[in-house]
């Protein structure tokens, strides 16, 4: 687990946001809508790692990244 500062506080958005990382970020996205999660389209800026962009089913953000 690890915690990374961020310059402004963002209102209105969940309070936490979790990156998860696996071998085969395909495969643990489509595991994860297949739990109710959504993919909403976002993507990574070009000076970050690529990521996928989601939300649990109550709205909250999160990422999977990996290979």
């Amino acid at each position: 687990l690890g915690f990374q500062k961020v310059p402004d506080p963002t209102p209105g958005k969940n309070k936490v946001h979790l990156d998860f990382h696996g071998a085969d970020k395909e495969a643990e996205v489509a595991r994860l809508v297949g739990l109710g999660a959504r993919e909403t389209g976002r993507r990574a800026p070009p000076n970050r790692s690529p990521h996928r962009s989601c939300a649990d089913p109550e709205g909250n953000a999160f990422c999977v990244a990996g290979g």
